[in-house]
């Protein structure tokens, strides 16, 4: 039996009581709902004052807040399903991981490109209009789909080459290693995440610690996108779960496999919900532009 088929059968014989699943499956459902309130009010302040539709900051941040709101809706999606049809058809399955794993490796790579984009706001001042374009701004955003499809997209096209047909037909408990079960793909995962997260997190140090020393002779602002750095490597350190978390869950299902139902449970809200409530503290709460206009669409 291999590492996938175990999972699986672990959670089929450890499933929680009728009352513990309800209770979990409110819980995400209650976050998942609040966080995408909170996030539709950002979109909404975001798209009626033309302050922000001219800002690349803004417009990154925007495009952060719609890449969480789609990833929470088809992780609470797939939450719900697992504890109510609990099988899915597998191509419906490959639709949900294929959308939810692009928009997972979105986060990272947007968060690198606010950290530069506030680099150059304050160590580059003077070039900051000339760099920082509308234009190269949406470009950029075009660019991080396409990493990120051609980083998820294999696994789609190999999986076409090595089941057969019918396996596309059938019904399965729907998780990546079930969608996607070629030994292949998790190599290609292994090396394309850490590839990722290297370039990732050398932008986020090499920025902070460049605005750090510009932060000690100049403004308040440099201090302040400091610390909005500093937020955004927490953002990522809790999204690397994603990454982490397999072996993780592995040793936890060796050691507790009784419990292991709720160490998923645990995982999922730190790893997949947190990081996305992240994002309104950044800018809906911090950022004293946005949050002016956002408290006076929630008045009305």
């Amino acid at each position: 039996m291999d590492v996938s088929s175990f999972n699986v059968t672990v959670v089929l014989q450890y499933r929680d009581s009728f009352s513990k699943a309800v209770t979990k499956n409110v819980v995400v459902v209650v976050l998942g709902i609040s966080i995408n309130y909170i996030n539709a009010c950002l979109i909404h302040t975001f798209c009626k004052h033309q302050i922000f539709n001219t800002n690349p900051r803004y417009i990154l941040f925007i495009h952060l807040v719609v890449n969480d709101m789609i990833q929470l809706t088809l992780t609470v999606i797939l939450f719900v399903i697992s504890y109510t049809v609990y099988q899915i058809n597998v191509s419906a399955c490959c639709v949900f991981m294929l959308l939810a794993l692009i928009t997972t490796e979105n986060t990272p790579l947007n968060l690198a490109c606010m950290a530069v984009e506030c680099y150059i706001a304050i160590c580059i001042p003077l070039r900051h209009v000339q760099i920082c374009t509308i234009r190269k701004t949406w470009m950029l955003i075009g660019l991080i789909w396409n990493i990120s499809m051609l980083s998820v997209l294999p696994d789609l096209f190999i999986t076409l080459a090595t089941e057969p047909l019918d396996f596309f037909h059938s019904r399965i408990f729907c998780l990546r290693h079930t969608a996607f079960p070629d030994p292949l793909i998790i190599q290609k995962r292994e090396i394309t995440y850490s590839v990722l997260l290297v370039i990732v997190w050398i932008t986020i140090f090499y920025t902070y610690f460049r605005i750090l020393l510009a932060a000690q002779i100049a403004s308040k602002e440099a201090k302040k996108a400091r610390n909005t750095i500093l937020l955004h490597g927490f953002q990522l350190l809790l999204g690397m779960g994603t990454y982490v978390g397999p072996q993780v869950l592995n040793v936890l299902r060796t050691w507790f496999p009784k419990s292991y139902v709720d160490h998923l449970f645990a995982f999922y809200i730190i790893v997949q919900v947190l990081p996305r409530s992240i994002s309104p503290i950044l800018y809906g709460v911090r950022d004293k532009t946005f949050r002016k206009y956002l408290k006076s669409n929630l008045c009305c």
